[in-house]
């Protein structure tokens, strides 16, 4: 299919058709970034068990930094979709360019004070020793890269913006495979260690960003970069700031929210721990499509708001529906039925039956949520494409801090309940946000246009 053809699709082709075309290169990217991560942790843990420790453990202190840029992507999808879906080229490449500057401006920063701040806050953190060391060498290498992951984030959501989301497909996973080839390379060949992993990324990402802008420059169908005579818009800006930094919120509190998750499913055991460890890489695999689809339903929505056609923007919602709860129904019967078959196949010791049987225990009470997951990611996709973000933030924040992070508390300190409770709450968490989604959907708030001022 030729590029100016995905606006042509979104607006008026067959629905299922678009939802699949759109959903596909989205769920084969995530599933080339899980391989990649566990070919990189392959590598990294070869070099013993505090170095691997030490790249594990940083990774909330760099996912909180890159939750802005996160939030500026989010902010660009849904405006860009937007104006792309009214026609509105002209507007677009201005907000385009805004997106770029500032997302360079505040990476930089970030980079720079992340360099100079990490010894203090690996400190700040409670370690010593080599963990500390090696964290501090992975996290300071990490920040330097910055300005390529926040810029990378841009030339998706400009693609993705314009349906294309074959490209960033494209080149995440020739980025992956350059990773995993200068991995062992950087580490063992020129013994640089944990700093070799770290600088081996950072490299990779420069390379993908410079192929991105490179495509934006000469291939992006409707979205040209040009920063011939660039001023800052004030007014661009402020909505930018606007959609985005709900987002931002939304990511980085549930950051904060799982791992003081993680602290609580601790207290109960390593046994207990290794139980939500595996199951979520179950889980997780499982949910690839539904957050496939939730992502592709952000330019699908947007593009149709800016084009005024509310009943294909209903229609995407409707049918991104049924194919996910169709889905997770289906996953859900096989994972109740296979339960124990599934926990024996990911837990390749059998000696600790403790870690079998709360695996179990764990995968039928999620399992049974699994339909409210998908459609987490649906409300997900839906509030975000149409530019209220606020809602996204609070289905994000929402679930966590305000519904599972209480009940496990109750059930663990006031009805003196074990690990059961852990999977009640996280199970019916599920449930109870999507209420919160239907009811703002049905509502219709969402449906007010968000830059409507601007063209």
């Amino acid at each position: 299919m030729k590029k100016p053809d995905r606006k042509e699709l979104i607006l008026n082709g067959n629905m299922y058709k678009v939802i699949i075309t759109l959903s596909l290169p989205i769920m084969l990217n995530n599933f080339i970034q899980t391989l990649y991560n566990l070919a990189d942790a392959m590598w990294v843990s070869k070099l013993g068990s505090v170095q691997f420790a030490a790249t594990s453990f940083v990774w909330p202190v760099i996912f909180l930094f890159i939750s802005l840029g996160i939030g500026i992507s989010v902010a660009g999808t849904s405006i860009l979709s937007q104006l792309v879906g009214a026609s509105e080229y002209e507007e677009a490449n201005r907000y385009a360019s805004q997106l770029m500057a500032i997302s360079m401006i505040f990476s930089v920063i970030f980079a720079l004070l992340g360099y100079f701040l990490s010894p203090y806050i690996v400190g700040w953190m409670g370690t010593t020793g080599d963990l500390a060391k090696y964290s501090n060498i992975y996290l300071q290498i990490s920040f330097l890269g910055f300005p390529f992951v926040f810029l990378f984030f841009n030339f998706n959501s400009i693609m993705n913006a314009q349906g294309n989301t074959l490209a960033p497909t494209i080149l995440s996973g020739i980025s992956a495979i350059i990773n995993v080839i200068l991995d062992p390379i950087f580490i063992f060949t020129l013994n640089m260690g944990v700093a070799g992993a770290a600088i081996a990324t950072v490299l990779s990402q420069a390379l993908l960003v410079f192929a991105g802008i490179y495509i934006l420059k000469k291939h992006s169908p409707m979205i040209k970069l040009d920063f011939k005579g660039f001023k800052f818009n004030k007014n661009m800006l402020k909505k930018i700031v606007e959609i985005g930094f709900p987002s931002t919120i939304g990511q980085s509190g549930a950051a904060l929210g799982f791992t003081v998750l993680n602290s609580f499913i601790a207290s109960y055991g390593t046994s207990t721990l290794a139980a939500f460890a595996m199951v979520n890489r179950i889980t997780s695999l499982i949910m690839q499509p539904p957050m496939g689809i939730g992502a592709a339903l952000t330019s699908i929505v947007g593009q149709n708001i800016g084009a005024n056609q509310f009943d294909r923007v209903m229609e995407a919602f409707k049918k991104s529906t049924i194919i996910v709860l169709s889905l997770s129904i289906v996953g859900t019967g096989f994972l109740i039925w296979k339960d124990k078959g599934i926990i024996d196949f990911f837990m390749r010791s059998k000696d600790d039956m403790e870690v079998i049987n709360q695996g179990i225990t764990f995968l039928r009470y999620i399992s049974v949520s699994m339909p409210f997951m998908g459609m987490f990611s649906i409300f997900q996709g839906l509030f975000q494409g149409s530019g209220h973000t606020k809602y996204s933030m609070a289905m994000a924040i929402g679930r966590l801090w305000f519904i599972r992070i209480p009940m496990i508390l109750v059930f663990k300190h006031l009805m003196k309940i074990g690990p059961e409770g852990i999977w009640f709450s996280m199970s019916f968490s599920n449930f109870l946000i999507c209420v919160y989604g239907y009811i703002i959907y049905r509502k219709g708030k969402w449906k007010k246009k968000v830059i409507r001022e601007e063209y």
